[in-house]
């Protein structure tokens, strides 16, 4: 299952007592196609993480809308599911319990629940560490753990903020490739949040630019680069680098020609 993200002219600020109103999005406005991946990089302070649990329904918009799958966003639902930078699990659950927590919420029954728990563990090459509590597992296989989690009610869009952001390197890259893996497989809409140009360009279909203060979209970029074949190293091919630069670019001019918009109380 997928659906399509709209996000139309959406604001949103909060309050700060005394000081004001401060704006952390303003006008935003992108669509997403049905089983589309698209990544999202900006500085910090951008609102990447804001944009992200507007879409999620955890918080609601100031201004605009969103809607998933033609239907406007007007709190949390199962047809979107949300991996974050921390893996929080139940630390008095199995991995497969955990997985199975979802499911459970859904209202599927024990024995169907944990089969198909059984199976997204397996998706995410984990069937072997079923019976395994979190602090049993290393930092990659919590955040595989997440990622079937969030899967296993079948979601029609998965939200992904900054997933593998406190991994190493070299278990960011496996997670990367797997996250392709899966995100091929089940054909999912995908929106993922990274501070890593490298992460966008490797993930993303299209990569959206963000600016701060206010948060923005100012660019969004088609991505061409060799997927096919996961282990040649597409980071180091002619489009890719042109790619990275030219993001890196945009986001560093717009860094230093951004100033905070605070509307101070009268």
């Amino acid at each position: 299952m997928s659906a399509s993200i709209s996000v139309r002219n959406v604001g949103k600020g909060f309050h700060l007592n005394r000081r004001g109103h401060f704006v952390v999005l303003e006008d935003v406005s992108f669509d997403v196609a049905p089983g589309e991946f698209v990544a999202l990089v900006g500085p910090s302070g951008c609102g990447k993480t804001t944009l992200l649990d507007l879409i999620g329904g955890l918080t609601l918009p100031d201004r605009g809308q969103i809607l998933v799958g033609g239907r406007e966003i007007d709190g949390p639902g199962l047809d979107r599911g949300i991996v974050f930078q921390q893996y929080a699990l139940f630390p008095w659950k199995t991995a497969l319990g955990n997985v199975e927590f979802g499911l459970e919420a859904k209202g599927v029954g024990k024995r169907e629940r944990r089969a198909i728990a059984q199976r997204f563990l397996d998706l995410v090459g984990l069937s072997a560490f079923a019976d395994h509590y979190p602090h049993q597992l290393s930092g990659g296989m919590k955040q595989r753990v997440s990622i079937a989690r969030a899967l296993s009610y079948e979601p029609d869009v998965l939200l992904m903020d900054e997933p593998f952001a406190a991994l190493d390197a070299q278990t960011r890259e496996t997670l990367q490739d797997e996250l392709l893996r899966i995100w091929k497989r089940t054909g999912t809409t995908v929106v993922f949040i990274t501070h890593s140009i490298d992460e966008a360009i490797y993930l993303g279909q299209r990569v959206l630019v963000m600016a701060a203060a206010p948060g923005r979209i100012t660019h969004t970029l088609p991505v061409h680069v060799p997927r096919e074949d996961l282990s040649e190293d597409v980071r180091a091919t002619p489009e890719f680098v042109r790619l990275r630069h030219e993001i890196w670019q945009l986001i560093r001019q717009r860094r230093s020609g951004s100033h905070l918009q605070v509307a101070h109380a009268a």
